[in-house]
């Protein structure tokens, strides 16, 4: 071998890269486990609207483990996760001592179900929170089987959208378990739209409805309390006291 230049040339190009490796080793275990470089603050990007101060307080302090380099961030992004306004969460490491935080917060669009702790945000997820009275009786009401957020959401959307053109406004949009549609307006009319059919989709029929609503319904001198448009080529009105007509 040692006659052999270019395999002693070889030889020492790999104990040349062992060493580097070792050393890269024990600089990373030495970075992991150095004393000096801890965290010293933790910097959310934005103002936080609905999270407070003491539930960041609550959550985070256990997730602050480890130096700047040993610091779990998918711990610390889970333990703010946890909390009911939070919807997701970046985190970044700041050289030298700083982690920086992006909290996207849900935005709060009805109030979902019974209306008391659960609201549906603006992607039409469903979760769980508190307002203060005021605020939460002022959202929309909608409510739906369990995965059905989004879809009554868009729904109320295109519902309200259509009513807008005879100035009404729809403020409560369910969805049965049988999947039938029901409304209730802000002047108190109830609508049942009812079931999604191929040859009737509730989109159409509600559009049927507003193209007379100017005509047949706006100018009576009591509105009905009841709409039925379930039918395949009319609806039904029902006033407080009298029984229903096409």
């Amino acid at each position: 071998m040692w006659h052999k230049p270019q395999l002693l040339t070889a030889l020492a190009d790999l104990l040349m890269l062992v060493a580097a490796a070792a050393l890269l080793a024990a600089g990373a275990v030495w970075l992991v486990r150095v004393p000096s470089l801890p965290v010293k603050q933790v910097v959310f990007v934005a103002p936080l609207e609905h999270v407070r101060r003491g539930e960041v307080e609550q959550v985070l302090p256990s997730a602050l483990r480890g130096n700047f380099f040993s610091l779990d961030l998918e711990a610390v992004r889970l333990a703010l996760e946890q909390l009911p306004w939070v919807r997701r969460v970046q985190v970044r490491r700041v050289w030298p001592a700083t982690v920086e935080v992006a909290v996207e917060e849900h935005k709060a669009v009805a109030r979902w179900g019974e209306g008391y702790a659960e609201m549906v945000n603006s992607h039409g997820e469903v979760f769980a929170a508190l307002l203060p009275e005021s605020e939460m009786r002022a959202l929309p009401l909608l409510s739906g089987p369990p995965g059905t957020g989004r879809e009554v959401l868009e729904r109320f959307a295109a519902f309200n959208e259509a009513l807008a053109g005879v100035g009404e406004r729809a403020v409560q949009l369910s969805l049965s378990p049988r999947l039938a549609w029901q409304l209730k307006l802000e002047n108190g009319m109830r609508v049942e739209i009812g079931r999604e059919h191929p040859k009737s989709p509730v989109g159409p029929r509600l559009e049927r409805f507003v193209a007379v609503y100017p005509s047949m319904v706006a100018g009576l001198p009591v509105l009905p309390t009841v709409v039925d448009l379930r039918y395949p080529n009319g609806f039904a009105m029902k006033v407080a006291g009298e029984g229903k007509g096409k």
